[in-house]
């Protein structure tokens, strides 16, 4: 049987409960590695990380292929694609 266990939380050193129901799921699931988070820090990580944890991301200037309109793009413009706003995308 599995028992509650103490674990500290690797980002903000806290510890937390991995509960003997935790480690049964995970265990059904096949998961060998225990949690290395607290749920407050793993809630956090998802949040920040819709772009790699990268922090702000870099825009590019470019003029739309479609309209001509100055816009801000996500990637570095190369000349052998179109480039489009996001009202141009859109359509």
């Amino acid at each position: 049987m599995f028992q509650d266990k103490t674990i500290a939380c690797k980002d903000c050193g806290q510890n937390f409960t991995f509960t003997a129901n935790e480690q049964e799921f995970f265990a059904e699931k096949g998961f060998t590695n225990e949690p290395q988070r607290c749920k407050p820090c793993r809630d956090a990580r998802k949040r920040g990380s819709s772009n790699g944890g990268r922090g702000e991301r870099q825009m590019y200037s470019a003029v739309c292929s479609e309209c001509g309109k100055q816009c801000q793009v996500p990637f570095e413009p190369r000349n052998d694609r179109p480039i489009y706003c996001s009202d141009c995308f859109r359509k």
